[in-house]
């Protein structure tokens, strides 16, 4: 079974912090590279974040230094720290295997940062 469930969206304001977590089934999770997209209504979805199996990282230069991913192989678990939050950093949040595997998505978690 094909699962992705992402929690700890919310509103805050800019400066604040978020810690989205997401749990994914074995078979998206197990040996693949993690990765936690975004999408702003009308716009392509965005890669933001990377982490491979054994922890190496990568993060797109708008929210490198504030974002840091981190993954719990035991509990088929991805996280995002977001510090600083901007603005511009509101969306609708969503882990997925870097390539995607499947042609699945989870609901997301809304995020959302006033001025």
């Amino acid at each position: 079974q094909v699962q992705l469930v992402e929690s700890g969206g919310g509103l805050v304001q800019a400066g604040e912090s978020l810690r989205l977590s997401c749990a994914a089934s074995r078979s998206i999770f197990r040996g693949n590279t993690m990765g936690w997209y975004r999408q702003v209504p009308g716009k392509q979805r965005e890669l933001v974040a990377r982490i491979t199996v054994g922890g190496t990282t990568n993060y797109v230069d708008s929210v490198k230094d504030r974002f840091t991913i981190s993954r719990d192989n035991a509990k088929n678990t991805v996280y995002l720290q977001m510090n600083i939050l901007k603005p511009e950093d509101t969306a609708v949040y969503s882990c997925n295997s870097v390539p995607l595997l499947y042609r699945y998505w989870g609901q997301g978690t809304q995020v959302t940062v006033s001025s």
